[in-house]
């Protein structure tokens, strides 16, 4: 008997347009964010601040840099909320693929998508189950299935108890 073939999904081709601006913003993310776009820039902000006497410090002298600056901080939140976007969803994929293919839960595959008042609750389940790890000194790993486990003992404890404080009355 042949072995199926995962069904992976299928994938559209990315435009050309996608493509060009992928390469591009990692690109440029890449070459602004090194040592020598930093020693231009303040290159830059030196010449100008040099040739304010030339220029009698005039409002266009000023106009220039305002404008300069304005145009590539506009530009560059684009190429670097895209490049963002981008190693945000990789690190994601591979984070959900190292626990699926681990024994842990994979309740929190995609914690991503919850709301924001949905991952407080979810931090705060962690955090009290990191004080009860603490608390215990034992290097016992906590899962969701476990907690879940102890609340459903706990709460078939308290209706045992109230069955037989009720048996008395």
């Amino acid at each position: 008997m042949a072995k199926q073939k995962e069904q992976e999904p299928e994938q559209k081709k990315p435009s050309g347009l996608t493509v060009f601006f992928n390469r591009f913003s990692a690109t440029i993310t890449k070459v602004t964010g090194g040592v020598y776009a930093f020693i231009i820039a303040i290159v830059i902000v030196i010449v100008w601040g040099v040739t304010g006497p030339l220029f009698n410090f005039s409002d266009t002298w000023q106009l220039v840099i305002n404008t300069g600056t304005t145009i590539v901080t506009f530009l560059m939140v684009f190429v670097i909320q895209h490049s963002q976007n981008k190693d945000t969803v990789a690190l994601q994929l591979k984070l959900d693929e190292l626990i699926a293919a681990s024994q842990a839960s994979n309740k929190l595959i995609n914690v991503e998508n919850l709301t924001d008042e949905e991952l407080d609750v979810m931090k705060k389940f962690y955090s009290n189950l990191s004080n009860i790890t603490k608390k215990e000194k034992e290097n016992k790993i906590h899962s969701l299935e476990e907690e879940e486990q102890k609340e459903d003992k706990m709460d078939s404890l308290q209706k045992e108890n109230a069955e037989e404080n009720n048996g008395k009355k």
